[in-house]
């Protein structure tokens, strides 16, 4: 209750204490129409990983390492990702900036170091919607925040753009902070499982050396073509003279996009692939020192995860029931 300085009381108005900025209605309603449509992230998530995948361009380069980029290239990801932003959500123009959310100017900008985005004067006093991402780190962020004049610093770079201050960055409204991004384990192999795989003059030689070295992980459509180099690159996948045949007479299964892999794989306490995604495994057949450990039956017998010390037998062959669907 307030009470002025005679005893009269006075209405409850909506008056921000010293030094706490008072809500952004439109800050607010952005944030919320974003949540509606991608609640967990994944949507956004996917423009970002299909953003990067696209300038590394994997299929017909070989790269897959930002430092592999040319300058004008990484000078390019800021456009690639508000691009496939407005493909994923169907974002209307901007008549100013780059969308129009719910009735809103929205400026989508991105930068290697979060909070570091480089501001134009047309979005000044407006509304961004700022995204960072680090494919070696795994994660991205995404967060609005107001380019007011109490949000930015004084200086300006010779295009007239500025950046946000301590108090900008300390008040973003992060939608999501540190989300994981699509693994791309090229990323994170060592270099002699690099050397290993790339070795060969063959895109199918490339893909067997692929699952023979890098097992347990989901690995995505998009690493396979980086590795394949080829336009028919999943077929490089399959049987009938894939890996999934080469790697047989070592014991070595893919589980790839088939409800009955998932359930295999599960089954083994593995990694579900999801859609475009495959993952290998060396299985043995269960004998008395496996004890109890987790077995699926294929061929009328009971296999297991192959521990080290298990001799090198043929796989069995996994049946490819239910295709998954993006």
């Amino acid at each position: 209750m307030n009470v002025d300085g005679v005893g009269h009381t006075l209405p409850l108005i909506n008056v921000p204490l010293p030094g706490i900025s008072a809500p952004d209605s439109e800050v607010e309603a952005v944030a919320s129409h974003l949540l509606a449509l991608d609640a967990d992230g994944s949507r956004i998530g996917k423009a970002i990983r299909r953003s990067f995948d696209m300038l590394l361009d994997g299929q017909h380069t070989g790269r897959f390492r930002w430092e592999q980029l040319h300058k004008t290239e990484k000078t390019h990801c800021g456009t690639l990702v508000e691009i496939n932003l407005q493909r994923e959500f169907d974002f209307a123009d901007g008549e100013i900036l780059d969308y129009r959310i719910v009735g809103v100017e929205v400026d989508c900008k991105y930068s290697q170091k979060p909070g570091e985005w480089m501001i134009p004067p047309e979005a000044a006093g407006r509304l961004l919607l700022g995204l960072w991402a680090s494919d070696r780190a795994g994660r991205w962020s995404a967060g609005l925040v107001r380019a007011d004049e109490r949000n930015l610093n004084p200086g300006a770079n010779r295009d007239a753009k500025r950046t946000l201050n301590r108090h900008g960055r300390a008040g973003i409204r992060w939608l999501f902070k540190d989300a994981p991004l699509q693994e791309n384990i090229l990323v994170h192999l060592a270099e002699a499982d690099i050397d290993a795989i790339f070795r060969s003059t063959s895109g199918q030689k490339r893909v067997n050396e692929l699952f023979r070295r890098v097992q347990r992980r989901l690995i995505s459509r998009n690493v396979v073509a980086t590795v394949a180099m080829q336009e028919d690159y999943m077929k490089r996948v399959r049987g009938n003279g894939g890996a999934r045949t080469t790697l047989r007479p070592e014991g070595i299964v893919i589980f790839g996009q088939f409800k009955s892999h998932v359930q295999a794989a599960a089954a083994l306490g593995l990694p579900a692939p999801g859609p475009g995604e495959s993952m290998s495994i060396r299985l043995a057949r269960h004998k008395q020192h496996h004890g109890d450990a987790r077995s699926i039956e294929l061929d009328g017998q009971r296999w297991v995860v192959a521990a080290d010390n298990d001799p090198v037998e043929p796989a069995p062959l996994l049946p490819n029931i239910g295709l998954l669907t993006e």
